[in-house]
């Protein structure tokens, strides 16, 4: 690999993993990992609550989902967005949960109606959340971080 490529290579590595940026397409391709992330925290989370705790799924899925949410908070402010718009981190952390309160319903309702009505697996039915997913994080980028 020449010299000149290699050099372009580390530069884009850097920028999409390692700078603080404000570059919408890489803070949303940071979100998709840290999302991914989080997902993975609630998905585990809810099999583990539901299959070996024992937990009714309408039980475990809030749980799972909020064990999400912290994973993703915590990685969100440290790695995807560079600059808040709120100097106080308890009102944005409120905002941020808010907006996670509104996901936790949305996810609740998707989960109970798919395996409820359509007869799908809870597992099936929890992955219907990634559409809600990639609204948040357009309401997160516009209130809570520029």
């Amino acid at each position: 690999m020449p010299k000149n490529a290699l050099i372009q290579a580390n530069a884009m590595t850097h920028s999409l993993l390692r700078a603080r940026t404000d570059h919408l397409g890489v803070q949303f391709f940071r979100y998709l990992c840290v999302g991914g992330v989080g997902f993975l925290t609630d998905y585990s989370s809810l099999f583990l609550l539901t299959e070996f705790a024992g937990l009714y799924y309408l039980f475990s899925a809030p749980v799972a989902f909020v064990l999400g949410l912290l994973v993703h908070y915590t990685l969100s402010v440290k790695w995807v967005f560079s600059r808040r718009n709120l100097n106080n981190r308890y009102a944005e952390m409120c905002i941020y949960m808010s907006l996670g309160g509104m996901g936790l319903l949305l996810n609740e309702l998707v989960i109970w109606a798919c395996t409820e009505f359509f007869h799908l697996h809870y597992m099936i039915s929890k992955l219907f959340y990634l559409f809600i997913f990639i609204l948040l994080f357009g309401l997160r980028k516009a209130l809570l971080f520029r």
